[in-house]
């Protein structure tokens, strides 16, 4: 899914990330909780689960319906109060592996330089949630989110972690993914601000389908 993702919006919030200092504390195992036992499953159930688990459903038709070629217009912003930086790319989404999975490729500039980056995104159908990666030129990290779609705003709304690098902390980011309609898709990407570590929209993408 394009995810669309789209997900170049990484390499902004790496920069915004470096100046937040927020290391976590280390948690420890909560000796209070553990796992589920293990349950053996019969042939039959197993076999049954097996197939609906690799069977597209309605999510992934979905996705396939954002396959095709699309121009790309971001603007970013490292802070909240500084003034926006603009670039322009193309993404191509095409459905793999029976349906199952998305990838987008996605060339362009970020901020003077060329950027190259590759995503995917799948449907667990047994999590029932949408899974997202990234990878790109611009960072040797992986970038991965969990969401799931709003049907009342055509929206996927995603979450998930990068690496920082300036400090080697994760960094929290949020996504909200809209379909404003078949040919015309906005992705808003929000991480901590540089300044005070509050949220903020630090890119917003608007995808146009030419093809």
């Amino acid at each position: 899914m394009k995810r669309i993702q789209l997900l170049l919006a990484t390499t902004i919030l790496l920069v915004a990330c470096e100046n937040v200092a927020n290391k976590e504390t280390a948690k420890k195992p909560d000796s209070t909780s553990s796992e589920k036992a293990f349950v053996p499953v019969d042939s039959a159930t197993a076999a049954k689960n097996w197939q609906a688990f690799m069977t597209p459903g309605e999510e992934h038709k979905m996705m396939a319906s954002w396959n095709g070629t699309w121009k790309t217009e971001t603007t970013a912003w490292m802070a909240p109060d500084a003034p926006p930086s603009k670039g322009e790319g193309t993404c191509v989404n095409s459905v793999i592996f029976n349906g199952l999975h998305q990838q987008t490729k996605y060339t362009g500039n970020m901020m003077g330089m060329p950027f190259e980056g590759l995503g995917t995104m799948a449907f667990d159908n047994g999590k029932k949630v949408f899974i997202s990666t990234w990878i790109d030129n611009m960072g040797s990290g992986l970038l991965k989110m969990e969401g799931t779609w709003d049907a009342a705003t055509k929206s996927l709304n995603l979450s998930g972690t990068c690496t920082d690098p300036a400090s080697g902390n994760d960094c929290t980011m949020r996504e909200v993914y809209k379909v404003i309609d078949d040919n015309t898709h906005l992705m808003e990407m929000y991480g901590p601000s540089p300044v005070d570590g509050k949220e903020f929209k630090t890119m917003e993408i608007k995808f146009t389908r030419t093809k």
